[in-house]
């Protein structure tokens, strides 16, 4: 089975080389482009035996699954380049939350899905998000999440929570990331401690959470409950956070939907042009 990425931006190629490190696939088998075709002989140049083409419509005449790793506001254009080079047999996946498999299957004469991932699955760890369209043949069902087992703990879907699952899987990292360096500053700002040190016992201590997490000594509730001695001085964190959190965390997803919401009227409005007014080569 040969495989198509179009696209090896950031997601594209965590991807490629998750697949790759993970023994999903071969490079031999991979078939990839990108606008920039400079970032795709880069990978190539790790990964010697990857074909890279020169054009969307080589790669999806070439490919058997097809991996749509581009911009929502670029799906449109690759959408229409490749849709006369796809017959029934063939299957296109798109990693971009506000393609829903609906829309594909509506544009494209083969099977499609939705699959998700996480920067997370680059370690081979965390959970990638699977939906599959009504017309995907079941055998690309099996194929699919037998890929991203390799990586991943793949999770199959349904379309009304896709942005919510997204949040917590996809962006998820990049917010928590972003706490644990606050929580580093704070640190620094107001003890003794040296940066280095501090970010140190703060990965350090991530990496054991995680790793109690997956192997079921607690809950998250009976972690915090472990830690939290009545009176003692982690209670006296939890009360701050308690105190000053708010609502922080409720902004946030109504941040990330109303984003969403934007993106998917972009994309609505740019799949309901007429076949006159498509966008120019991707």
């Amino acid at each position: 089975m040969k495989i198509g990425v179009i696209g090896t931006g950031n997601m594209g190629r965590i991807v490629i080389e998750a697949f790759i490190d993970g023994k999903a696939i071969s490079p031999s088998s991979l078939i990839i482009t990108n606008r920039t075709i400079s970032k795709a002989i880069a990978i190539q140049e790790l990964y010697p035996d990857i074909i890279v083409l020169n054009s969307v419509e080589e790669v999806a005449k070439a490919a058997d699954l097809l991996l749509l790793c581009v911009k929502p506001g670029n799906m449109y254009t690759v959408i229409n380049q490749i849709q006369p080079f796809l017959t029934k047999e063939k299957c296109v996946v798109s990693i971009t939350s506000p393609i829903s498999v609906t829309l594909l299957d509506s544009h494209l004469p083969c099977s499609t899905a939705r699959a998700i991932p996480s920067i997370t699955n680059r370690a081979l760890a965390g959970v990638s998000l699977l939906t599959f369209s009504e017309k995907c043949e079941r055998h690309w069902h099996k194929t699919i999440s037998e890929l991203f087992s390799r990586i991943s703990i793949p999770l199959i879907i349904d379309e009304n929570i896709t942005r919510v699952s997204s949040d917590i899987v996809s962006c998820g990292p990049a917010f928590f990331t972003y706490l644990t360096r606050r929580f580093i500053d704070a640190a620094v700002s107001e003890t003794n401690i040296d940066r280095k040190t501090a970010t140190k016992m703060t990965s350090e201590m991530l990496i054991g959470l995680g790793s109690l997490l997956s192997k079921e000594f607690y809950t998250l509730e009976s972690l915090q409950e472990k830690v939290t001695v009545k009176g003692g001085v982690t209670g006296e964190g939890i009360t701050v956070l308690e105190n000053e959190l708010g609502k922080v965390f409720e902004h946030l997803f109504q941040a990330t939907h109303a984003k969403f919401d934007e993106d998917l009227k972009e994309v609505n409005t740019a799949f309901s042009r007429t076949e006159e007014h498509k966008s120019p080569r991707y």
